[in-house]
């Protein structure tokens, strides 16, 4: 096949869709990227690719185009997402490319995969589109946008026409189902549920080895779904038994805030900050943790989802303390790898020391039921080649 995907993010920056891209390319595809300008979590364009507009990576022939840096102002980061919009959509109706069939990856928000109906439609190929976050649902659990006002009905109705013109749709968490028929009333495009792959599924780097202690590590967005403040809260309940150490990676809109609360309650000691890292390096912090904290707010349809770093986290085999609920729990229910809390600092507390309790080896078999599983259902092999029969059943 000769694929076309669309994506706003790419390598350099760190998404799972470059992986996916790359072993197309392994299966023996002919693959090209639509994407941007890299910038996401820098604040600019990376240094260098400013006027980049072709490029080979990993035998993948990637076309950016222009687009404003994602800054930490909501303004910025509207303009971010209205830039590549248009000049996606410019280069989707000028190319003189041929393709087989379009490839979506729909992450935040939904118009960023818009070029792909405008060459689908253009020159008469399928259009496979890959949900991993719901849209404009995602901009009522943020708060940023009010359900009840102009805005949502607006973006709520762009939504619908982006994903009814795609051919088919793919979905990556199988409550975005109850969405697509009920908040969106659309039955007939939703085909398959293919959770995203991990990012990374091993240590790039040499492991992190700890001092001492018990070493619990949180790594991806520190946002209001993430709730992390509860772990401060935990933290502060645990107070007998400074062993228990956070070490948390990523960044996000609640970042300083988070930092505040830390410092307010003297926990600087206790929960230690790594700032944000691509996966490749985060991952050395996995190795020799002793467990691996994963939470997110229950509340709508975005709440009920499986965060994709929970993925990532079952592949290194640890247990794993779960604030969660919907699809994730029921992931974890099924791995059985897991400890589970409820969204207060209370019950993470009495989470954090039942794991405490058990033996070296009741550790270690919670860990290896978590990577079995992962390695059973979630291999970036397994994953790709749905994919891959799904492109190919819309060709035939």
């Amino acid at each position: 096949m000769k694929i076309l995907i669309v994506c706003q993010y790419y390598y350099p920056e760190n998404f799972a869709i470059t992986a996916i891209a790359k072993t197309l390319v392994e299966f023996g595809h002919e693959v090209s990227v639509l994407t941007g300008l890299p910038n996401y979590g820098y604040g600019k364009i990376l240094p260098g690719y400013k006027h980049v507009r072709e490029e080979v990576i990993d035998g993948v022939k990637v076309h950016r185009v222009k687009l404003l840096p994602r800054k930490n102002s909501r303004i910025s980061i509207i303009e971010n997402y209205l830039s590549f919009w248009a000049n996606s959509k410019r280069w989707a109706r000028h190319t003189k490319e041929k393709y087989d069939v379009v490839y979506s990856m729909s992450l935040s928000p939904v118009i960023s995969v818009s070029a792909a109906n405008v060459y689908a439609k253009k020159h008469k190929v399928p259009h496979l589109l890959h949900c991993v976050d719901l849209w404009p649902e995602s901009t009522i659990i943020t708060k940023n946008v009010d359900k009840r006002g102009l805005i949502y009905a607006i973006l709520l109705k762009w939504s619908h026409k982006i994903y009814q013109d795609a051919t088919k749709i793919i979905i990556g968490s199988p409550s975005f189902k109850n969405y697509f028929e009920e908040t969106l009333k659309i039955k007939d495009r939703v085909t398959d549920v293919i959770i995203q792959p991990a990012i990374v599924t091993k240590c790039e780097v040499e492991p992190i080895v700890y001092d001492s202690g018990f070493n619990i590590v949180y790594c991806g967005n520190i946002g209001t779904l993430q709730m992390l403040n509860l772990i401060v809260g935990s933290s502060a309940v645990l107070i007998d038994h400074p062993e228990v150490k956070f070490h948390v990676i990523g960044m996000g809109s609640e970042k300083q805030l988070f930092f505040n609360l830390v410092k307010e309650q003297k926990l600087e000691n206790r929960i230690i900050y790594h700032g944000p890292l691509p996966s490749s390096k985060a991952s050395a912090y996995f190795v020799n943790a002793d467990a691996l904290y994963v939470s997110l707010k229950n509340e709508g349809f975005v709440g009920k989802t499986i965060p994709n770093k929970l993925i990532m986290y079952m592949a290194f085999g640890k247990p794993i303390i779960g604030v969660v609920g919907g699809d994730a729990r029921a992931l974890l229910e099924q791995s059985g790898g897991a400890i589970f809390a409820e969204e207060n600092s209370l019950d993470i507390a009495k989470a954090i020391t039942t794991l405490l309790q058990k033996t070296t080896e009741e550790k270690n078999k919670l860990g290896l039921l978590n990577q079995t599983y992962f390695n059973s259902h979630f291999s970036l092999e397994t994953l790709t080649r749905k994919i891959e029969s799904h492109l190919l059943d819309l060709i035939k």
